[in-house]
């Protein structure tokens, strides 16, 4: 394989499945390559918020001056996104060194290993940082937790995020079922920092038995504060921290306040081996930066980026929506893949929107623009309310411009394939942001 397309491609056929829970055939590979990390390792795990908190503890880590290498997933323009080091996606020339040294692996000797995309992609962005000198590693759970292949790391601190219901066919039916799956990262009497406010009993009772030191939003470290200005204070015997008049992350969202908490236990938890000053912490929150996650960008009309792309987190960019001001009229782009709830998340938006624009998106997982109102029509038409289809999110949001006042407002959200379509080849001003 000569490029980083190439080695995808090929990923993509190795496995029966796009999805093979578990870890004994990534951990076989793995173990041949000799992966293992020297400095401390951050897991992070949940429903929403995982992107982030990692672009958090990323970018307040940079600032005291550690090299970071950041793995996420999925990405929105470019698979080099995935894997930030010292804040720069990785170039792609390394990334086809590392598929092959995995390709190599997982036929060592004619014993050849099944890897599907995912996982064989994982071995590679993993044995990249593991010998890139790095001083902390934080990576991203892609699905679940306790089978997901990042799980074979031994993490120095795991992270908890919102446990809401998203990816229900693998995972289970209700939160407790997902919030153990997610729990299986944590680790005997190493941190675990939960920033759901409410988490499933499921993680609090594998958090006890697995003697895990847990950190509890709410219990072992809280947020306080009005607009303007937040505080931070974890419980005497967390060590007594407290931050006061912190700025809020530059993340847009009134629910970044949370991720940024947890981020605040995260590095309290870990301060022995990753000191960090409050002048990090502080610049490190007002100059994060991550797109896609309720990105606002300049410009008449208004537009409003976001990879909401399940109940839980559409709630969210609702309500961050209604605090924006009013709009003469909202119109939204949106294409979604076909397994996530359609009918709920249109269900929270209907009575923000007043014109849909439904794109089809470039993966035969993603619902139809033609589904999507269907689905629309049956449960949330309304007088006055209209929608149409578009053959991709680029080609939706340029009908939606030409519908478009300028004093109005759209809002494109859904699949990382939504919002990445828009980022990659839409507008200047997208590009640019």
């Amino acid at each position: 394989m000569k490029t980083l397309e190439d080695w995808l491609a090929y990923c993509e056929k190795l496995h029966p499945t796009a999805i093979d829970m578990g870890l004994d055939r990534v951990r076989e590979v793995a173990l041949r390559m000799g992966i293992g990390f020297d400095c401390p390792v951050i897991t992070v795990a949940g429903t929403n918020g995982k992107g982030s908190t990692c672009a958090m503890l990323e970018t307040i880590l940079r600032q005291e001056g550690y090299r970071t290498g950041v793995y996420s997933s999925p990405h929105l323009v470019s698979f080099e996104e995935r894997l930030r080091l010292d804040g720069q996606a990785v170039d792609a020339t390394k990334l086809i060194a590392a598929f092959a040294s995995v390709e190599s692996a997982r036929t060592l000797n004619g014993v050849q290993v099944s890897l599907t995309y995912f996982e064989f992609s994982t071995l590679a962005i993993m044995d990249l940082m593991s010998r890139a000198g790095l001083e902390v590693a934080i990576l991203e759970v892609g699905l679940g937790g306790r089978l997901d292949a990042v799980n074979i790391i031994d993490a120095d601190c795991a992270v908890l995020t919102s446990i809401d219901l998203d990816h229900m066919e693998y995972l289970g039916a209700n939160r407790e079922q997902i919030g153990s799956e997610k729990a299986g990262i944590m680790r005997a009497g190493r941190p675990v920092v939960v920033s759901d406010p409410t988490p499933p009993q499921s993680v609090l009772a594998h958090a006890a038995a697995v003697g895990a030191d847990l950190w509890r939003a709410g219990v072992d470290f809280k947020a306080t504060g009005q607009a303007g200005g937040w505080n931070w204070t974890a419980i005497a015997s967390r060590g007594a921290g407290h931050y006061e008049g912190l700025p809020d992350p530059a993340l847009g969202g009134a629910h970044q306040r949370s991720n940024a908490a947890a981020v605040l236990a995260v590095l309290s938890a870990v301060r022995e081996r990753l000191p960090v000053s409050e002048v990090a912490v502080r610049s490190g929150l007002a100059g994060v930066e991550l797109p896609g996650r309720f990105q606002v960008l300049a410009g008449l009309p208004t537009l409003v980026l976001d990879v909401a792309h399940n109940p839980h987190a559409v709630a969210a960019l609702a309500a961050n929506l209604s605090s924006m001001g009013t709009y003469p009229k909202t119109h939204a782009v949106f294409g979604a893949m076909a397994d996530k709830d359609v009918a709920a998340m249109l269900g929270i938006m209907a009575g923000l929107v007043d014109s849909w624009h439904f794109a089809d998106l470039p993966t035969a997982r993603a619902a139809s623009g033609v589904n999507l109102l269907a689905t629309w029509q049956a449960h949330c038409a309304a007088p006055g309310k209209g929608a149409r289809t578009y053959g991709s999110a680029v080609s939706a949001l340029q009908a939606a411009m030409a519908a478009a006042d300028p004093a109005d407002r759209i809002i494109i959200f859904g699949s990382f394939y939504t919002v990445g379509g828009i980022l990659k080849g839409c507008l200047p001003r997208c590009s640019a942001a």
